[in-house]
């Protein structure tokens, strides 16, 4: 089951039948989106997929040639200012001043922001361990993370964006960046986009997610419907098979010989009884993980693996 359509009034983002091109390549095509306020929304794509173009569509970066984008009732780029001052943004591309040092930097930045809190900056730059007097240009990859992270939260934005923020990062700066996302929804209830090709990170902290698969819009669902309307199921076989049975709820097959696991998109029981009838049984019955979904929906009908018998 997909995620009931909420009320436009409810919306923080709303995508319309937005394509972009570029000269002959189709970076998005007819691609609509809908996030709830309040939502840690993931949008996930292998690198190339699309995410980043339609991100700069959000920020107002780029105009969409078909359809249209509204970021809190308004058009990012027709009302730039309005728009941009809600939005605190992320990216892997994080170009700081390197001459700067992180006091010099924090207080630069928050001259671009009445809304800025500095008290929560210097809370989020203890928390960080981030030393006032340090050179930007001088800090580690994660450390600069962890500023452009402080900069984007401090002045308290009302959307979250965040492009690709853990790419290259070591587990303990993602750990901080996803912690520092859950604190921003669970306790301040503003909404966060979150693109990543990092499948399980978006799954710890995303309620919503979507994916994107070479410009078009897969699925767009509530995680936990998302995940509930797909079954990993272990299937054992009399005889061996070289090749598992073609049955209509399955996405995406695993396996060799006796054993085999389907990963089907609803039809469980039609499922069952086909299988009962092929004289074979269910041995295991589970949810699968995001990442199994991906594979199995941008890879529809395909054998991913095989393991030994």
């Amino acid at each position: 089951m997909f995620a009931p359509r909420l009320d436009s009034s409810e919306m923080v983002i709303e995508i319309r039948g937005v394509t972009r091109r570029f000269g002959a390549k189709i970076a998005i095509d007819d691609v609509s989106l809908q996030v709830p306020r309040g939502a840690v929304f993931g949008l996930v794509g292998a690198n190339g997929a699309g995410k980043t173009t339609l991100i700069r569509h959000v920020l107002g970066l780029l105009r969409a040639q078909v359809g249209t984008v509204r970021i809190f009732g308004r058009d990012p780029v027709a009302d730039p200012a309005w728009v941009l001052s809600r939005i605190g943004y992320l990216s892997e591309e994080n170009d700081l001043p390197g001459w700067m040092r992180v006091a010099e930097l924090l207080r630069y930045s928050r001259a671009f922001y009445p809304k800025w809190d500095d008290g929560y900056a210097e809370e989020l730059r203890q928390a960080f361990e981030l030393p006032s007097a340090a050179r930007v240009g001088g800090l580690s990859k994660g450390q600069r993370a962890r500023v452009g992270l402080l900069i984007a939260l401090a002045y308290r934005p009302e959307l979250l964006v965040l492009d690709e923020p853990s790419s290259g990062l070591d587990p303990l700066v993602r750990r901080d960046i996803l912690g520092a996302i859950i604190h921003t929804i669970a306790e301040e209830g503003r909404t966060v986009l979150f693109s990543s090709h990092l499948l399980d990170e978006v799954e710890r902290v995303s309620d919503h997610v979507a994916l994107i698969h070479q410009g078009r819009m897969i699925f767009s669902a509530a995680l936990d419907d998302l995940k509930e309307e797909h079954r990993c199921l272990t299937v054992r076989f009399a005889e061996p098979l070289s090749q598992p049975p073609a049955l209509a709820p399955v996405l995406a097959w695993q396996g060799a010989g006796h054993e085999w696991t389907a990963l089907c998109r609803g039809g469980q029981r039609e499922f069952a009884s086909a299988i009962a009838d092929s004289g074979a049984h269910i041995v295991a019955d589970r949810i699968p993980s995001l990442d199994e979904i991906f594979v199995a929906r941008v890879g529809t009908t395909k054998i991913l693996a095989t393991k030994e018998d």
